[in-house]
């Protein structure tokens, strides 16, 4: 068991701040195991604990519905693949969650698997008793951190068009509302153009000005404070945008990206961050920070040689991979077809969306994402949306097939990094 710190015995290891989530809930397989946990926590836990039949796959479905408890206890009996069906329940619940987690494997590399590996806090194996739920869930359910690894987060995308006008910010538009409405993952989409960004103008929603103060003033950023500064566009997506007046030089503090991006990271699934390729400061730290690059690109020459210098950027220290590149447009009139685009990048091309013009303007007229009417447009965004997720299912997949290899493996999906 990962120890505790107690120095911060009663410190919130969650956000107290949000009153719009539950407190304590349990999805178990069993009267035993229920009893067990409803007995061991009932000293503890402020209004007790809200049991549910089902395990996991119950919890998987319910927390697509309703916001995330600051506790919340899943059963994996009976699971085939206990470690993917964690890997799914990762993506409908807010990173910044205590997950504990019960089981009938009693290995110590699984235990490791399930807390050093995929995050949970703590995993107690069949029978329970109330006196071991008391002791081993008690402390993780008030709120007592522990130490070590407690940088929860989840995972910064940066959409960057290679010249102005190949519609990288449509694409980011999308992509963000495909993960908050359609896969109904915590999701944020941040626009760092504080000038002429549009992503706010695309999805009708009023800027504001809290990205502004959040870039200005870093020591005053909190999750819930990242959160509040958003405009909501639906219960799981928010735009963080701002209009800044154009006579106005916008120099944000230092680290401040840094420290926004802790802050969004513990709130939300994904950050969605439209970041122009331009000499400014911000832009150059969030495509540092990013966990995966977009690049979108028209069928021109011209994006095939701006394609390929930002290509040979260096990658950030969460970059293992190549940038995932987009190829919009295709069929663009006068454009290149897809072969010649390859032969002239030197390299294949992960997704293309054909060109509509219509259906994206006027998308973009009435306030609304194109991706939400059924069209290769919006075939094209899932399968973006599958090239970015690709990486972690591959991860848990494998995860399951060999348990027992040497922890590390996994990429932390709860507390994720």
């Amino acid at each position: 068991m990962a120890p505790l710190d107690e120095s911060s015995a009663g410190a919130p290891l969650l956000d107290e701040g949000r009153h719009d989530r539950p407190n304590c809930m349990a999805f178990v397989m069993d009267s035993a195991t229920e009893i067990a946990i409803q007995e061991g926590l009932a000293d503890l836990m402020p209004g007790g604990v809200e049991s549910r039949r089902g395990g996991i796959r119950a919890a998987i479905t319910t927390m697509q519905k309703m916001p995330t408890p600051r506790v919340l206890i899943v059963d994996l009996g009976g699971e085939e693949a206990p470690l993917s069906a964690l890997e799914e329940l990762s993506d409908v619940v807010e990173p910044h969650v205590c997950v504990l987690v019960v089981g009938d494997l009693t290995s110590l590399d699984f235990y490791r698997e399930v807390t050093r590996g995929v995050g949970a806090m703590e995993y107690l194996s069949r029978p329970l008793t109330r006196e071991v739920v008391a002791r081993h869930f008690g402390p993780l359910a008030q709120g007592r951190a522990p130490t070590g690894e407690a940088a929860l987060g989840g995972r910064l995308l940066t959409v960057t068009g290679v010249r102005g006008g190949v519609g990288a910010s449509t694409i980011a538009v999308n992509l963000a509302w495909f993960f908050g409405v359609t896969s109904r993952r915590h999701t944020v989409l941040l626009d760092s153009d504080l000038h002429f960004g549009t992503s706010s103008f695309l999805l009708n929603v009023p800027p504001g000005r809290g990205l502004s103060m959040a870039l200005q003033t870093p020591e005053r950023i909190d999750s819930l404070l990242a959160e509040r500064a958003a405009q909501p566009v639906s219960d799981r997506l928010h735009v963080l945008a701002t209009q800044e007046p154009l006579a106005e030089v916008h120099d944000h503090a230092p680290q401040a990206a840094e420290t926004l991006m802790t802050a969004l990271r513990r709130r939300y699934n994904f950050i969605v961050a439209d970041v122009p390729f331009r000499p400014v400061a911000l832009n150059r730290e969030l495509l540092d920070l990013s966990h995966r690059r977009i690049l979108v690109m028209e069928p021109t020459l011209a994006s095939v040689r701006d394609a390929l210098r930002l290509m040979a950027m260096r990658p950030g220290p969460h970059q293992t991979r190549r940038p995932i590149l987009v190829l919009n447009r295709q069929g663009l009139p006068g454009g290149l077809n897809r072969r010649q685009f390859e032969d002239a990048l030197k390299t294949k091309v992960d997704v293309t969306i054909p060109d509509l013009p219509k259906q994206v303007g006027q998308a973009a007229t009435l306030g609304k994402p194109a991706a939400a009417t059924r069209s290769p447009f919006q075939q094209a965004i899932k399968e973006l949306s599958g090239q970015v997720a690709a990486s972690r299912l591959l991860d848990a997949a494998e995860a399951d097939v060999v348990v027992s290899k040497q922890t590390g493996g996994l990429r932390r999906l709860f507390g994720k990094k």
